[in-house]
């Protein structure tokens, strides 16, 4: 049974349920479009502009990025019925998109200094789980970018959505402050129409200075406003503590997520 309450102004549900691969998903695609041949059919429909941010370079920016870093292979399942829908899912670090579904790419490696300088497959460096840890902001911009380019030849009567889990969860709530704002933090534009974000047992990066970059605009406040988020956390997470979840959860209901629903899980 669920229990639902509000703290501080926003949606705070405890449940017990649990549910499997199956149960939210359905069965599998039999035929998916996986791999290089789906990479290169998104490849094929890019603009130079948008290669070129992939691999992390800006035409007219003045920097250009020293290290190159190579994404993994995307993995597709498509729709069974009308196409109404399409939602990129991120993984955790050291993990590869092949154990998810929807469109599942992987994420490049890189050293991350959290585990010691180990290499591992990750969106972006993490230094630590402190709010006070400098964020990876070329690498969260490299990622969010990669992100947006495999939903920008979605047809325009497809809602997108990006869902992540862990350090996937922070890129895709970091898309969501994206998306909001209208700019990368580079100073780049957001190219999509962002329709929702899905965060499990993630943390919002770059929260320190949300409010200042929502509170810029009217219209930032009003795409902030309307973005349905939902963040998920198990109470008993060993990695990602439950309480950096929940400061996640306030900080971007505080800075105008007004349509944000946190839950925690007795797991």
């Amino acid at each position: 049974m669920d229990a639902v309450g509000e703290r501080g102004g926003w949606v705070w549900v405890q449940t017990e349920q649990s549910y499997t691969a199956g149960n939210i998903y359905g069965e599998p695609q039999k035929t998916p479009r996986i791999g290089g041949q789906y990479q290169a059919e998104i490849l094929s429909l890019m603009t130079e502009n948008k290669r070129l941010q992939l691999i992390g370079f800006v035409p007219g920016s003045r920097n250009a990025r020293r290290n190159v870093l190579e994404f993994g292979r995307t993995f597709v399942v498509m729709s069974k019925g009308t196409h109404h829908a399409t939602i990129v899912l991120l993984h955790g670090i050291s993990e590869k998109g092949s154990r998810s579904k929807w469109i599942c790419p992987s994420a490049p490696t890189r050293q991350v200094t959290l585990f010691g300088g180990y290499p591992c497959t990750a969106w972006f460096n993490v230094e630590s789980m402190s709010e006070d840890a400098c964020d990876d902001l070329e690498g969260l911009d490299a990622s969010a970018t990669h992100v947006a380019n495999l939903l920008s030849n979605e047809p325009d009567d497809v809602k997108l959505g990006i869902a992540g889990f862990s350090i996937g969860a922070a890129v895709a709530l970091y898309s969501a402050t994206c998306r909001a704002v209208g700019q990368y933090g580079n100073g780049n534009r957001y190219p999509i129409n962002l329709s929702a974000t899905v965060a499990l047992s993630g943390w919002l990066p770059t929260s320190r200075n949300l409010r200042n970059r929502v509170g810029a605009s009217q219209e930032a406040a009003r795409r902030t406003a309307s973005l349905p988020t939902l963040l998920c956390h198990g109470q008993v997470d060993d990695v990602v503590d439950c309480k950096i979840g929940e400061k996640s959860a306030q900080t971007m209901y505080s800075a105008g997520f007004q349509n944000l629903t946190f839950r925690t899980y007795n797991r």
